[in-house]
């Protein structure tokens, strides 16, 4: 879908500037969700009255995070949506990501453990697909890399154990966290996600890597299978 035709309308400006300086006076605390997501479709549409557009969006998936993180041909079936505007919805979750990515990396992650879920959770926890990310510390419990290993269908990643704890040798790693997300919303470890964590913990046993804990993620919340006894 084409972005939207340039319309020049006075009244639509005039709002712009109330709403931009609404902003700067609160920093954006004062705003509600379509508001923000207004100022996010400024650029994009420089002169169409985009507050309909904003309330369609949040409509259509449900709230301020559903909207930054749907897929990019799902937020052009709505109405005056276009690659231009989709693009500028997708950059501010980015955006997000490597923020939060900044507040981890380099850092001793087990002291600092919510900044490290957060980031997990605007990183995998929206997404459509399960994804299998691998966390690699130090001895001083540093995070040196963050790499994804697998990605796979709605619910299901093939991990091999081996390929992880591999990984973890030729990055020099004393210590994994193993990250994956389920799309269905629910964090609640599977049977097969159990028999996998253990298989691949007494692999890392054998060569003194430790595995710290292993945490599934979802839109709705995260489970770390240390706090439920599994490690």
């Amino acid at each position: 879908m084409p972005d939207s035709p340039i319309k020049s309308d006075p009244h639509h400006a005039g709002h712009r500037q109330r709403l931009r300086a609404r902003f700067l006076k609160s920093k954006g605390d004062a705003l509600a969700d379509y508001e923000l997501i207004e100022l996010l479709l400024f650029a994009a549409m420089p002169r169409r009255d985009v507050k309909p557009i904003a309330k369609a969006l949040l409509k259509r998936f449900g709230s301020f995070a559903g909207v930054l993180n749907a897929d990019p041909n799902e937020l052009q079936k709505t109405d005056g949506i276009g690659e231009v505007a989709a693009v500028s919805l997708l950059a501010v979750r980015q955006a997000a990501v490597r923020l939060l990515q900044d507040n981890v990396m380099n850092q001793p992650v087990l002291g600092n453990w919510q900044s490290l879920m957060d980031y997990c959770r605007v990183s995998m926890g929206h997404n459509k697909t399960e994804q299998f990310r691998v966390l690699f510390l130090n001895r001083k419990n540093v995070l040196i890399a963050d790499e994804l290993q697998q990605e796979g269908t709605i619910d299901h990643t093939p991990v091999y154990p081996r390929e992880v704890i591999k990984r973890a040798l030729d990055l020099g790693a004393s210590a994994l966290i193993l990250v994956h997300n389920h799309p269905s919303g629910d964090p609640t470890p599977s049977q097969a996600d159990i028999d996998m964590t253990r298989e691949l913990q007494g692999a890392g046993v054998k060569l003194g890597i430790q595995l710290h804990d292993h945490v599934v993620v979802s839109r709705s919340g995260n489970t770390s299978f240390k706090t439920l006894g599994l490690l």
